[in-house]
């Protein structure tokens, strides 16, 4: 039995659900279980209501508002709570096709992915203006650098994901989970693919951001803390090695005044060029401190991975047991 969970965040978002609820489709081939889960995340206007009008199957609630980044984890681990084997995250305001959601977990079914990003074709999307659209672009081009992947749409929050690839992946950013979900599939190696995918025109300005500065400045955030995570020997010590370098610079142009004769006018290059030679070695030395950090979050990371699946099978064998069995193992454990 095969169980796709679609998560929809939301946050104040009773007016574009139903329709959004309307597009999902309920039977998907390869899939024998499709249950919808939403995540009220701290709205005013009756979500939660409007969700449980319309037949949720499960539902989140934050009692305030606390961001697309985390309302998304609350979702994941939802709907991992509830056996999900394929995740799928979607929008509420109706912006991605519901129908091809068929189309997302395709390669998912056929076991060719892990991870399966919508692709909007940011480049010809009639949708998007003309400034968004370069942002987009670049945005996506710096993300498949920096992550080793080949996703041309990389801020589309219409994705699906195994159960393992779930349980693999830790969102730390406050902002968006996009990006930083990406980086991490990308450096874990996760097998990661894109489709091509239908949008609908949205008319109420994004809850994501207010601006589209404030926009760039939070995703730049994201993206430098998700890479330097996950490298930071080569963040650091590729640092230090450039501070040491432009010391260098002061120190070479010193000793050539100093071996023409005129040295003692210049005592000031030799002392700036020795701070920054003295600050690149610094920051080199924290890159080797960063590194030991990120290799216990690496086992850390795998200890979460196992208990997880430790979890699962327990799961598994408690609903194989009769109902007093259940109570008489919860109650040994506690």
């Amino acid at each position: 039995m095969t169980k796709l969970i679609v998560q929809i965040p939301c946050f104040n978002e009773a007016e574009d659900l139903p329709e959004t609820l309307a597009r999902i489709p309920r039977r998907i081939d390869g899939i024998d279980t499709v249950e919808i889960l939403v995540i009220d995340d701290g709205s005013s206007d009756g979500t939660a209501d409007v969700a449980r009008l319309w037949g949720v199957h499960h539902i989140v609630r934050h009692r305030r508002n606390r961001g697309l980044a985390h309302a998304f984890r609350s979702g994941v681990k939802a709907a991992l709570a509830q056996d999900a084997d394929i995740i799928v995250n979607t929008d509420a305001d109706g912006q991605y096709e519901g129908a091809d959601i068929a189309r997302l977990v395709a390669p998912i079914v056929a076991g060719e992915a892990d991870i399966v990003i919508g692709d909007r074709g940011v480049a010809d999307n009639a949708h998007f203006g003309p400034v968004k659209r370069k942002l987009q672009r670049l945005g996506s081009h710096v993300v498949r650098r920096l992550s080793r992947t080949d996703i041309t749409d990389a801020v589309s929050g219409f994705r699906a994901m195994t159960r393992s690839a779930a349980q693999q992946i830790n969102i730390t950013t406050d902002f968006s989970y996009t990006t930083d979900m990406l980086i991490q599939a990308g450096r874990k190696r996760l097998a990661i693919a894109s489709v091509p995918v239908r949008t609908n025109r949205t008319l109420r300005p994004s809850r994501l951001f207010t601006s589209i500065p404030r926009f760039i400045v939070n995703t730049g955030i994201t993206i430098a803390r998700a890479y330097t995570t996950h490298n930071p020997m080569r963040v650091f010590v590729g640092g230090g090695m450039v501070l040491a370098l432009l010391g260098a610079l002061p120190i070479l142009r010193f000793l050539a005044y100093w071996a023409a004769g005129d040295g003692d006018g210049h005592v000031q290059s030799l002392v700036i060029g020795g701070a920054l030679l003295v600050l690149g070695t610094l920051v080199a030395i924290l890159g080797v401190l960063a590194d030991l950090v990120a290799a216990n979050r690496r086992l850390i990371e795998a200890a979460l991975s196992e208990l997880r699946e430790l979890n699962d099978i327990v799961a598994a064998q408690e609903r194989d047991q009769p109902r007093d069995e259940r109570a008489e193992a919860r109650r040994r454990r506690a």
